[in-house]
């Protein structure tokens, strides 16, 4: 059965459905920041959401729209993390059950998050296992909603109130975003973003970010065609390694977005320390590539305007943070 894409009005109707349970989060700047980027950077500190990424908007949105009758069964994802954390916590606010499919080797802070909520975590192998079967699976035995991590329309939707917030708070500074850079795995966020100024702010850009390796977003705007990373390429960026656009985010993503941008781990390294030191926030490797681009990567034609900028997400295993901020990794 063919699935109807998400559009601005479904964004608009998730931004009321969710708004008594998601918080709105700031957006800051740095002079520093902006030195560095040759350009004015607004920054919108969504891993200062709860549960610590804007996962929880697109699940919360799901949820919701769960028949009361079967919200009994409970709900099954699968999730490196942050999806994982934002439908647990939707679970709870909702009284149902949930379990999620998350990789043995997700940070620890993120399983534990997901645990906290009251949810149960079945771990796979990210080489061996097909995490998608999993929960199918799992799902059908127990008769539950299968929460897809980013290609569904309601979880679409409901990301994309994060572009619908970021447009009006732009607005209410007197500024005009020339561009958005965002964080990309597959592609809920950023198709969401696209949905919402297409309306609320047409004239801007949006550009996806990526790591290196992963950069199937980038390399798929350029053919005009889904493009698949390689078998086994890994990165710290955990939260966005998903092997290729989605069937229904590529879609929205190919009419709207201009371009991407790619980074390395050590750029969002280095985004990390900066977001730390410059603004008083923690940011999760993935989390953090969209500013690595602004920062390092940001084309020539983009130098002296007004960047839009956002962190995704800041469930970073402390270990690691440490590991950051002391350079020695």
């Amino acid at each position: 059965m063919k699935v109807k894409l998400p559009n601005y009005s479904d964004v608009a109707s998730a931004q009321k459905r969710i708004r008594d349970h998601v918080d709105v989060t700031p957006v800051l700047r740095s002079d520093r920041l902006d030195e560095i980027a040759g350009a004015s950077l607004l920054i919108k500190a969504e891993c200062l959401q709860q549960t610590g990424s804007f996962k929880l908007r697109g699940a919360t949105n799901r949820l919701l729209q769960i028949p009361k009758k079967d919200r009994a069964k409970g709900v099954v994802a699968f999730s490196s993390g942050n999806h994982a954390q934002g439908v647990a916590r939707a679970a709870q606010i909702l009284e149902m059950t949930a379990l999620i499919v998350m990789p043995s080797d997700a940070p620890s802070v993120k399983i534990e998050g997901v645990e906290a909520d009251g949810a149960e975590v079945r771990l796979y192998d990210r080489e061996t296992e097909n995490r998608e079967e999993i929960a199918a699976q799992i799902a059908n035995e127990r008769g539950a909603a299968l929460v897809p991590s980013f290609d569904d329309p309601k979880i679409i939707a409901g990301q994309g109130t994060l572009g619908l917030e970021f447009a009006a708070q732009a607005k209410s500074m007197g500024r005009k975003l020339d561009h958005v850079i965002c964080c990309t795995g597959g592609g809920g966020l950023i198709s969401g973003i696209c949905l919402a100024f297409s309306k609320a702010s047409p004239d801007t850009s949006i550009w996806a970010a990526e790591p290196d390796g992963h950069d199937d977003w980038t390399r798929s705007l350029a053919s005009g065609r889904i493009e698949t990373n390689a078998a086994g390429t890994r990165s710290v960026c955990d939260a966005i390694l998903t092997p290729q656009p989605g069937n229904l985010t590529w879609p929205i993503g190919s009419k709207f977005l201009s371009g991407g941008c790619v980074v390395t781990d050590q750029h969002a390294f280095e985004a990390m320390r900066l977001a730390f030191r410059q603004l008083r926030v923690v940011v999760e490797p993935g989390g953090s590539v969209a500013l690595a681009s602004a920062l390092f990567r940001l084309p020539a034609a983009m130098r002296g305007q007004t960047i839009g900028v956002v962190l995704t997400g800041g469930n970073v295993d402390a270990k690691l943070f440490a590991k950051v901020l002391n350079r020695e990794i």
